[in-house]
Formats: structure tokens, sequence, C-alpha cells
């Protein structure tokens, strides 16, 4: 399996401060990481509980975001990948994160992973949701400069909510017969995508 975890200097870094932290200060900070993955938008800890870890971990307010965030990106990539426990140790451990942090982070993956995997399923990632779909078909006859043609078109209403607002907005796209046809063929192309990962 290609490695999820790219050795950069950003994460060299991180995986310092890391093997820096007791195993079992660890284990907790990784644990409430892995429990608020999930909250789009939300921070893992309050201002003042970042304040306390930081005297907790010996780290200064750099060197702490800089974890929470390698440990945040860490989970996300196994989320993502769908990698094994025992694999994501091992990749982490190729990174030179000391085998105890690499055991915290696949034994929290293997007991709280499915969970995460499942509450994210149901968070939406594009900031709007489909939830109407409407059209129209139109046909041109004539025009000042022609007086005989036929020039249908199709307008369709999509009716867009964000996941904060209740209120509808509406977007209309106007397509010819081809644009229509291609916009067509390009959703029968992601459903077919859809329907390889079912």
């Amino acid at each position: 399996m290609a490695s999820i975890i790219k050795e950069t200097q950003s994460i060299k870094e991180a995986v310092r401060f890391i093997n820096s932290i007791d195993v079992n200060k660890f284990s907790r900070l990784i644990s409430r990481i892995i429990q608020r993955l999930h909250l789009k938008g939300e921070r893992t800890f309050s201002e003042e509980e970042e304040q306390k870890l930081e005297s907790a971990l010996s780290l200064d307010k750099q060197a702490l975001s800089l974890v929470l965030e390698t440990s945040a990106f860490i989970l996300e990539q196994a989320v993502y990948h769908n990698v094994k426990p025992a694999s994501l140790q091992q990749q982490l451990e190729l990174v030179s994160l000391d085998q105890d942090k690499a055991k915290v982070f696949a034994q929290t993956w293997a007991s709280a992973g499915p969970e995460l995997v499942e509450k994210l399923k149901h968070n939406i990632f594009a900031p709007k949701k489909l939830e109407y779909v409407g059209w129209q078909l139109n046909l041109l006859m004539a025009q000042s400069s022609q007086a005989k043609m036929k020039t249908p078109s199709a307008v369709l209403q999509l009716g867009l909510c964000s996941e904060d607002s209740q209120a509808q907005e509406n977007v209309f796209v106007e397509f010819n017969h081809q644009e229509l046809l291609d916009f067509y063929n390009k959703l029968e192309i992601v459903q077919g995508q859809l329907d390889s990962l079912t």
C-alpha cells in the first residue's frame, strides 16, 4: 500500500514533539481528537483547554498547534484511505514516530475509527446540498433576423440549501440539445463511479 503520510518538514517537526509527550497523556489527547474530528468548523479544544495542554505537555502554543493539526491530519488520512490499524501503525513508524505513539494511533483508530467513518458519511462536504430539481422545455420559433427556426432549450431549476440555513436558493441553468446531452453523459459517469464504490 502506498504511504498515506509523506515525511514533510512539518510532519518531521510534529513527530519530534509527539515523541516527547508522555504516552498516557498522548493517548487521552488522541481519543479527544478522534471523538471531535467529525465536527466541522469546531475546535477540538477550547482556548482555555489549550493553555492547560501547553503546560501539561510542556509545549509552546505553536508546537501544540502543530501536534493537534498533525494528529487530526493523520486520522483524516486514515479515514480517507480506510487504512487498517496495523498498516497505520507501520506507516507512522516509517516517519520516525515512536512505536508506543504509533500504537496509540492504531489502537484509537481500531476502537473509534469505524464510528468516526459512520459519522463522516452523514456529513456534507460541499457547502450546499441539492434539495430540488425542476425543469422546463422552451422552443424558440423565430427572432427578428430569422422568421422560421426551431431552437429547443431546457431550463433546469436546482434548489440548493446550505447546511446552516433552511432557505432554498434557486439556480437556473439553460442548455441547448448538445449541452444537455454532454451534461447527461457526465452524470452517467458520476453515477457509474458511485455505483462502483458501493
